[in-house]
């Protein structure tokens, strides 16, 4: 987010469902990128929870664009202890519900420019 805007928050979490037609996006106040994204994961993950009605699948496959936060929610990388909380979370809806998270860059995802919009 633009530095003085009239939110006072420094990023946006956000989220796509394509096969849904469902983009989110919400004004956050995060430390930095990484805390951002792993926001956007977290409220992805909490969508698909109180949303099942609209989910046949119980296998999801998720993708995101930030290396580190995908790294560190796969434990390819260490996770930054200032994030553990969020990780907790994580490691519960991976438990309920065996989801993949994969790297996929910005370049590669056509929802990606619109979901700023």
């Amino acid at each position: 987010m633009p530095e003085g805007n009239d939110l006072n928050k420094t990023a946006v979490v956000a989220f796509a469902i394509p096969e849904l037609g469902i983009k989110f996006k919400a004004p956050f106040d995060a430390l930095n990128n990484d805390h951002s994204d792993f926001a956007s994961l977290l409220a992805l993950l909490e969508f698909i929870d109180g949303n099942q009605k609209y989910f046949q699948n119980k296998a999801y496959q998720i993708y995101g664009n930030n290396r580190s936060v995908v790294n560190q929610v796969n434990q390819r990388q260490e996770l930054n202890a200032v994030f553990s909380p969020l990780m907790d979370k994580a490691r519960m809806y991976r438990e309920k519900y065996g989801f993949s998270l994969e790297w996929a860059p910005s370049r590669n995802n056509p929802d990606y420019d619109s979901l700023f919009d």
